[in-house]
């Protein structure tokens, strides 16, 4: 069952059985990361429940807290359905560059076909933070590039708890 609440006229907030999620009491070792989950086409809320507890079975990332499920315009390429987005906390031993590997498998795995930018997707996993670093290679940018200008992002992080580690940048 999910909950809405419409928060102005373009954003729309879903509440799920996982979205939002937290764990308190996880002490687990390894890098803090944030990754931001989107979607367009298809049923998005039941994918990301689906991505939810395909990450809960991974032995790469574990799961510290979700936020909850933000319905908004698209931006960019404009002629396309709203998006759904959430923000979900991991702890995970990989590195940056293994976990953009990771996330791109998860992504085919979740059918996203990559036809131009800001094109309509099953599913799109950024790297939004990782630890506290600056990261700027060919392939990965982080902080994700931008993140404080989209609503798609600031509106699920601002209902998160967990997430002091990233005080640097909140």
């Amino acid at each position: 069952m999910q909950i809405k609440h419409s928060l102005d006229k373009n954003n729309t907030l879903y509440c799920s059985k996982v979205f939002p999620t937290q764990y308190k009491n996880r002490k687990i070792i390894g890098h803090n990361a944030l990754l931001g989950i989107g979607g367009n086409i298809g049923d998005c809320v039941r994918r990301f429940t689906h991505l939810f507890y395909f990450l809960q079975k991974s032995s790469f990332v574990t799961i510290i807290e979700t936020s909850p499920i933000l319905k908004n315009p698209p931006f960019g390429y404009i002629d396309q359905n709203d998006f759904f987005n959430a923000v979900i906390h991991i702890k995970t031993m990989l590195n940056p560059k293994q976990l953009l590997e990771y996330t791109q498998k998860i992504e085919d795995r979740f059918g996203r076909i990559r036809h131009f930018d800001n094109a309509p997707r099953t599913l799109d996993i950024d790297i939004l933070f990782f630890d506290d670093q600056d990261i700027n290679s060919k392939n990965l940018i982080v902080p994700h590039p931008h993140w404080q200008e989209r609503e798609s992002v600031l509106i699920p992080l601002k209902k998160m708890k967990g997430v002091k580690w990233l005080k640097r940048h909140l």
